[in-house]
């Protein structure tokens, strides 16, 4: 799944522009999802004594609530982004907000002061308000989204890439960089997607059901060496090959 972010301040087009992403990308026969960062205080997903709470509140670890016109799948804590891709499938994920998820932005704003705040190595381009003042601002293209959508939607397939594997700097780090400073480097041109460790032809592949579970180097490693071990040590086999282990639960 490609992603793409957009990120800025209050009220300075973020909205817009993402919804004008999404509808496009489904015009050229994307399968498309989205992931709406919200720091509102008084914003909560579920409502305080709805019954759908109270299953929550109760105990249950997730509630999916399923009414006459939609259905949504709740849950009483905060996800990180990782854990949200997990239930998510498409071609293409759009994400308004989330500033140091690591994956291609285009930044929202209103003057150049909230610019120098927000751009950085993973930025290909600006629009919102600041769109009607500036064409370029530190070599990233301005995109006006009614005069250069189309310019901007090139971008936005040319730079998007598969999502990395988020893995913690600690666990992973095997292609020298962690997934913030990869996703720099392929923005920039300085890596490929296709330098990421994880995605290489592991040595351990790890199915939960039809779903690969991304194992990062070190574990894949230990639980190699573990296998072989006992393997190795069982009678009239041969020891050589490929080795598939299914558990049943």
């Amino acid at each position: 799944m490609k992603a793409i972010g957009v990120i800025g301040y209050h009220h300075t087009g973020k909205t817009t522009l993402v919804t004008a992403i999404v509808a496009e990308l489904k015009k050229r026969g994307f399968s498309v999802v989205s992931i709406k960062d919200i720091h509102s205080e008084a914003y909560h997903a579920d409502t305080d004594g709805k019954n759908t709470a109270l299953h929550a509140k109760a105990g249950s670890e997730a509630v999916f609530a399923k009414g006459l016109y939609d259905s949504a799948l709740l849950f009483p804590r905060i996800l990180e982004l990782k854990e949200m891709i997990s239930y998510l499938k498409a071609d293409y994920l759009v994400i308004e907000g989330m500033k140091d998820a690591p994956v291609p932005k285009l930044v929202c704003a209103k003057d150049t002061t909230q610019l120098d705040e927000l751009v950085d190595g993973t930025c290909i381009g600006i629009s919102g308000l600041i769109a009607d003042e500036l064409s370029t601002y530190s070599g990233l293209p301005v995109f006006c989204l009614q005069k250069d959508f189309d310019a901007l939607m090139d971008t936005v397939l040319k730079h998007s890439f598969e999502m990395l594997p988020m893995s913690e700097p600690e666990c992973c780090s095997a292609c020298g960089f962690t997934c913030s400073q990869m996703a720099i480097r392929i923005v920039t041109g300085k890596s490929k997607r296709s330098d990421c460790v994880l995605d290489n032809a592991p040595d351990l592949k790890l199915m939960i059901g039809e779903e690969q579970v991304i194992i990062v180097p070190f574990v894949q490693k230990v639980l190699k060496d573990v296998i072989i071990s006992l393997v190795d040590n069982l009678k009239g086999i041969n020891p050589q090959g490929k080795i598939n282990i299914e558990i049943k639960r």
